[in-house]
């Protein structure tokens, strides 16, 4: 079983600024009147919804048993409109459904595929396209309502800075994603070499240089590959933490390193602390100790080395959690090998991780002007449903998918387990279609095997992980992205400057780590070409855009 970082949530592929390229303009009045009040509907009359949506290769749901579900409780037949788990086509095909006016009644999105930004859901209400949910939740969505009690920041990422809801965004507390910056080394190699867990950079260079020289494989051939990563998953992240806070971003080719510092949006990669970060990195990179296909390889690349057939290559990684990389299954056992590495301090004290959002802004709900009152409510009693404890495990899971936990069961927290999953038959759930109300609390009553090195437990090893590197993560850094809504009026300006700084400071970084710049000649030169590109203006259009949004 190959363990993706799709498990059961979201990844970061990009997010505020994915589409705003095509959303420029100024932002009119909202698109139908959000306080009038909705006709009283008593039960489920029937109705056929139009719902744009993505689907998997390997099922249908039209024939899905948790689309059957929906039909017997709400009397809602569903025609899909289906495009696929490629972000490039999903986009492109919803763009093409929004241009065209033939419009879907709904959209029902996956976030880490496809879904409307927030400056999309500002012009498009604008246009009448879309129609705000804020009645809709209020008479018909009690799930709804209770969801955002007890999740305050749930309702704060859906509101836009007018008050109104345009979409509903998923909410998926994956607490390993949130902290996703993680160093899983190569413990066995470790023990073998009488070395000692690395806390500091030093220590951890000692570990790659015996990774490197003293034939831990024990193979007899100079293969070892002392630490790796891709582009996706930057060594970057963790390694930077010992001297400078290295933001998450939504994107990765792009990523500007915005933080808000006391209340002020500001970049990191032109600080001296960041400069000096690079100098490690660099110097471990001048030792042979990084893979040299670390800042260009895909994730592909990665898995066949972490799954080669002869012996075990790879002495550490930086990424969100092995099974990324290997196979995690009772005939793989490769991955008991990796453990996570707390961050490590640095010689001035400095220890940080990232984190950042797994639940992303915008929304995956959206009903369009093209549906009717009546099929309006039955939709947003269908989401409603999915935010209620039965439904959210029967739509994600299916119906016939979980179960309750059996006595002394526990969770991936340590307390009792409340349901398990359980093997059902195919096309059975809807899956990350349905992640609207997954909660920590939800997430950590899932029973997993109390081995948290088994395949079964996997979920445990990750949980256990991440308990090490929350505590470093500095609560007043983060940009919050997930509440800053961006006047699409601005949204191209920005966009393009998002692109080219965030683009040129993540070519810097690999340049300077890689000695095609100096650190010390070219440095200042560098600082001077990210003001050129627009800095000052690119951190005023955010920090407007969070004055007003806050």
């Amino acid at each position: 079983m190959r363990h993706s970082s799709r498990l059961g949530t979201a990844t970061v592929t990009g997010t505020l600024l994915a589409l705003l390229a095509a959303c420029t303009g100024s932002s009119p009045a909202p698109g139908g009147d959000a306080s009038k009040p909705l006709p009283k509907v008593t039960g489920n009359p029937p109705v056929t919804l139009d719902v744009f949506a993505p689907q998997g290769g390997e099922g249908s749901l039209r024939k899905n048993a948790f689309t059957k579900e929906i039909k017997e409780k709400f009397n809602i037949t569903i025609r899909w409109q289906t495009t696929t788990y490629d972000a490039n086509a999903a986009k492109e095909k919803r763009q093409i459904s929004l241009a065209s006016g033939d419009l879907p009644d709904a959209y029902l999105l996956i976030p880490w595929v496809d879904q409307f930004s927030q400056t999309e859901l500002l012009k498009l209400s604008g246009q009448g396209i879309i129609q705000p949910l804020d009645q809709h939740i209020k008479q018909y969505g009690p799930n709804i309502r209770k969801a955002w009690e007890k999740e305050p920041a749930y309702k704060r990422m859906a509101t836009a800075p007018d008050g109104h809801i345009y979409g509903m965004p998923q909410w998926n507390d994956c607490y390993h994603c949130t902290y996703s910056a993680k160093l899983w080394l190569n413990t066995t190699w470790l023990k073998k070499l009488g070395l000692e867990q690395p806390k500091t950079p030093a220590e951890l260079r000692k570990v790659l240089r015996a990774f490197k020289n003293d034939d831990p494989n024990g193979n007899g051939k100079a293969d070892e590959v002392p630490l790796s990563g891709t582009v996706t998953d930057s060594v970057i992240n963790y390694l930077m933490g010992a001297y400078s806070y290295a933001p998450q971003g939504t994107t990765v080719n792009t990523n500007p390193t915005l933080v808000l510092r006391d209340g002020k949006a500001a970049v990191q990669a032109n600080r001296d602390d960041w400069r000096e970060g690079l100098r490690y990195i660099r110097s471990l990179y001048k030792e042979g100790l990084i893979d040299s296909g670390a800042f260009t390889q895909n994730n592909g690349a990665l898995n066949r080395l972490g799954d080669n057939a002869d012996a075990v290559r790879l002495g550490s990684i930086t990424t969100q959690h092995i099974g990324q990389y290997m196979t995690v299954d009772d005939k793989n056992v490769r991955y008991k090998q990796y453990d996570a590495i707390p961050p490590l301090k640095g010689p001035d004290g400095t220890q940080y991780t990232n984190s950042y959002s797994p639940s992303f802004a915008g929304a995956t709900f959206v009903l369009t002007s093209k549906a009717t009152q009546t099929e309006q409510i039955q939709a947003i009693k269908m989401l409603d449903y999915l935010h209620s404890d039965k439904g959210r495990l029967d739509s994600y899971f299916g119906p016939d998918g979980w179960a309750e936990a059996k006595k002394g069961e526990t969770g991936t927290s340590g307390k009792p387990a409340t349901f398990r999953a359980v093997e059902a038959p195919a096309n059975n759930e809807w899956g990350p279609l349905a992640q609207y109300n997954h909660t920590a609390d939800y997430r950590t009553s899932q029973a997993f095997a109390k081995d948290s090195k088994s395949p079964d437990g996997y979920e445990r090893l990750l949980h256990e992980a991440t308990e090490l590197y929350e505590p470093y993560a500095p609560k007043d850094l983060a940009f919050p992205y997930e509440e800053t809504w961006i006047d699409p009026a601005k949204a191209q300006e920005l966009a393009t400057l998002q692109t080219n700084i965030g683009t040129f400071i993540q070519q810097s970084n690999v340049q300077f780590i890689t000695g095609r710049k100096s650190l010390d000649a070219d440095w200042d030169t560098y600082k001077a070409d990210l003001e050129k590109l627009g800095l000052k203006q690119f951190l005023k259009l955010y920090q407007e855009a969070y004055d007003t949004s806050h």
